[in-house]
């Protein structure tokens, strides 16, 4: 078996070129860190001839969390929404973006319908900077840009 070149060290993508932007393309410059997952529900399908189940998937859920440094209140007000008897809940889309220069080209990605879990109303504690963290869901996104080696 031919043995493969070693890691490229300076190809391995940093976090410190991570954003994420609103649905007006605003770069929310407080964010930390953002994490996007997809759940995939399967259903075990029993097969006739073997003893091995089969799996199909029937549901699919995305979910997350933004974490950042409190700098206004505007999400959390854009959120409130929510808690009139008479208002849909806040809806947006937001893009991720991780562009180290020295990768082999930026990520993008869109997750779409984004809906909030929870409000962080506040939390603080003296003597110490104040971090939020955001929960939601989405349903659907696109890898609008892909990294592929060149």
């Amino acid at each position: 078996m031919a043995q493969q070149g070693t890691l490229d060290a300076k190809r391995v993508i940093s976090g410190n070129y991570g954003f994420l932007y609103d649905e007006d393309g605003e770069w929310l410059s407080n964010v930390t860190s953002i994490e996007a997952n997809i759940e995939i529900g399967m259903e075990e399908i029993r097969r006739a001839g073997t003893r091995w189940l089969g799996n199909k998937t029937t549901t699919l859920k995305g979910s997350g969390s933004i974490g950042g440094y409190m700098i206004t209140s505007v999400w959390i007000e854009k959120m409130n929404q929510v808690t009139d008897d008479e208002s849909s809940p806040f809806v947006t889309e937001l893009q991720v973006v991780l562009d180290d220069p020295e990768s082999f080209g930026a990520y993008r990605v869109r997750l779409k319908n984004v809906t909030f879990d929870n409000i962080p109303v506040i939390n603080f504690e003296v003597g110490s900077i104040v971090e939020q963290e955001y929960t939601f869901v989405f349903s659907g996104y696109e890898v609008i840009e892909g990294i592929r080696p060149q």
